[in-house]
């Protein structure tokens, strides 16, 4: 009968130990990683390839017993074995219309062998969203420049509707297709750096960081006075050429009945250039052109 006992006692404490390994092994965390990026550029098809990693921490998968399947909008499909690696699978999912995103989540099962004991597992992740954008960022022309210099942004998905902004400040900005966007470095405080990011219908895409230089530029004359019809020219002068695309002086005025003149570009370049000032209706003011010098640049104005 003690024989008897030991036995009973043995078979329960090797059940016990046999549970408790099972118990560490399922503990070993899970075996699913997530490969496909949150946010996926848009593409013609509207097809989208989402992978994942299953590696599963066990000491032997009993062969041909791993099933990995995707989940999405409560359908079951299955993942195929990648080129790229034997324990990466992926799925090809055609995007249904008016859609913007993908919700899923993985689904494996396999069975392993452990201590000569066969068992099977069922593993999975919580859902996850990738985000299919129609407007993204691929380049910035440069990073820095001066106020008035016109700057190129590279991408796709680009609408005329779509604005540069510096730290929420709006810029001047050209569409020119849905592959490129141009815009004006405006009259903000040099010698810092700025946020820039576009906004318009398809919400708000960051660029990256964009450094704005000191420049300096003289006027000639440095005061007008002109009858009502009378022209007069007005020379603006850099100290080095304009950059590729122009720059743009952006000269303002606080009597624009009484000031007519062309906006003023500088070519590329160009050190200066030369406009007419035309006299309005009678009055006097200032033509400002702010970012230069000590921060502005003020030509007295006077019609009559």
């Amino acid at each position: 009968m003690q024989n008897n006992r030991f036995s009973h006692a043995r078979r329960i404490f090797l059940s016990i130990s046999a549970a408790l390994g099972l118990f560490l092994l399922s503990g070993c965390g899970n075996s699913i990683t997530n490969l496909t990026p949150s946010v996926i550029p848009e593409n013609p098809s509207q097809i989208y390839t989402i992978s994942a990693r299953v590696s599963p921490q066990v000491p032997k998968i009993v062969p041909g017993s791993l099933t990995v399947r995707i989940i999405i909008d409560g359908q079951s499909f299955p993942m195929t074995k990648s080129d790229l690696g034997t324990d990466i699978f992926t799925f090809d999912y055609q995007l249904p219309a008016n859609r913007d995103e993908i919700a899923y989540y993985f689904l494996v099962n396999f069975q392993f062998e452990n201590n000569g004991i066969t068992s099977s597992r069922e593993e999975y992740i919580d859902v996850v969203h990738t985000k299919i954008v129609g407007r993204y960022v691929l380049s910035l022309e440069s990073n820095r420049g001066p106020i008035g210099a016109r700057v190129s942004i590279l991408g796709r998905g680009f609408t005329a509707q779509d604005t540069v902004t510096f730290d929420g400040t709006p810029t001047r900005t050209v569409f020119e297709s849905p592959n490129s966007l141009s815009f004006f470095i405006p009259a903000v405080e040099s010698s810092r750096n700025y946020k820039v990011e576009i906004s318009g219908d398809k919400g708000t895409s960051t660029v990256g960081t964009f450094r704005v230089d000191p420049t300096s530029l003289t006027v000639s004359p440095t005061e007008l006075s002109l009858a009502p019809g009378q022209s007069q020219a007005l020379t603006f002068t850099l100290p080095a050429p304009a950059p590729t695309g122009g720059l743009l002086l952006d000269v303002t005025t606080d009597v624009p009945e009484s000031v007519i003149m062309p906006e003023v570009v500088v070519p590329a370049g160009s050190t200066s250039l030369t406009v007419n000032v035309t006299g309005g209706k009678p009055g006097g003011g200032n033509l400002v052109l702010k970012g230069y010098g000590a921060g502005e640049v003020t030509i007295p104005v006077t019609v009559k």
